[in-house]
């Protein structure tokens, strides 16, 4: 077990249960690409405001996309161990959804390096939905932020995965 692994198999604990950050300077410099979606929940007429830009604080989708650009570029001052990554690219794409209702959210984030970008693949998603709230809980404050999660990753050592 390397000093990077704890019994547990959690790589971000050291031999002594300690919270590290992992140390991947031994790790191949690979292509890696990170697919996250989710979802906010909102009340049909709050979808309608989005749909014909009549939000007061602006063009919600618009702000938004922005918003989860700039939380993917952020996400190692956020989350403690997460290492800063030269990102090559980053997409969020989101899609009013009237069978939800509410709005759909992806997010597609590209690297060149020695770790994967999952989390910030998960916080620009998260940032996103989060900022949809932010300029519409004015008038829907039961929106719900969920189904966030990893769709997709590829590269590195441990290869591709899709979720079903």
């Amino acid at each position: 077990m390397s000093e990077d692994t704890h019994a547990s198999g959690l790589t971000h604990f050291n031999a002594d249960g300690q919270a590290h950050m992992v140390d991947v300077s031994e790790k191949a410099v690979t292509s890696r690409i990170a697919v996250a979606s989710g979802h906010i929940k909102m009340e049909l007429e709050t979808l309608s405001v989005v749909q014909e830009n009549r939000a007061k604080k602006g063009d919600v989708l618009g702000v938004a996309q922005l918003a989860g650009i700039m939380g993917a570029k952020k996400c190692s001052d956020l989350i403690p161990l997460c290492h800063p990554l030269p990102i090559t690219k980053v997409s969020v794409e989101l899609t009013p959804d009237t069978t939800l209702p509410g709005v759909q959210i992806e997010a597609t984030v590209k690297t060149t390096g020695q770790t994967g970008v999952e989390m910030e693949a998960l916080t620009a998603v998260s940032t996103a939905a989060l900022t949809v709230y932010d300029m519409l809980k004015a008038i829907d404050k039961a929106m719900e932020i969920g189904a966030i999660s990893v769709r997709l990753k590829d590269g590195g050592k441990s290869g591709r995965y899709e979720a079903s």
